[in-house]
């Protein structure tokens, strides 16, 4: 894992916040959505393909938890998730990494998909605030 970075496309809309097992944990920054991006710590990795099994397994590890965490951060804002989108798509930031994000029956863009839909809209202060330290709260569940 020595050597591992991500792209530098991921600072343009999301927030580094830690990690959870392989993958470095990413809050896209849309407010539309509960929505966070997984990125395994894996130089090279383009595709599912490029882990090995093992490596494979805490990937789908790291998506059920972050679905968790895409539940709560639904409810955090006030609106629950009722459906999770969980995609690998990597058009246009060809490094591998899972999307995992929250939909609801009235987010404005069901049933699309959410991937370059409209404008996002980031979070204020204090609702980023709020679902970082949500999010922190989790992955290091022993910090204060």
């Amino acid at each position: 894992m020595s050597g591992f970075f991500a792209d530098p496309a991921f600072d343009a809309g999301s927030l580094a916040i830690g990690d959870l097992g392989l993958c470095q944990v990413r809050l896209q920054d849309d407010a539309r959505f509960p929505w966070l991006i997984l990125i395994p710590r894996v130089t090279g990795a383009v595709e599912l393909e490029d882990l090995s099994s093992a490596q494979r397994v805490d990937v789908m590890e790291a998506v059920i938890q972050a679905g968790q965490l895409v539940r709560a951060l639904g409810e955090l804002a006030g609106r629950p998730a009722e459906k999770l989108n969980i995609a690998a798509i990597g058009n246009v930031t060809a490094q591998l990494h899972i999307h995992v994000v929250g939909r609801r029956r009235d987010d404005g863009l069901w049933p699309d998909p959410v991937w370059g839909r409209g404008p996002a809209i980031p979070y204020v202060p204090q609702a980023r605030q709020d679902a970082v330290s949500l999010i922190r709260r989790a992955l290091d569940p022993v910090s204060p």
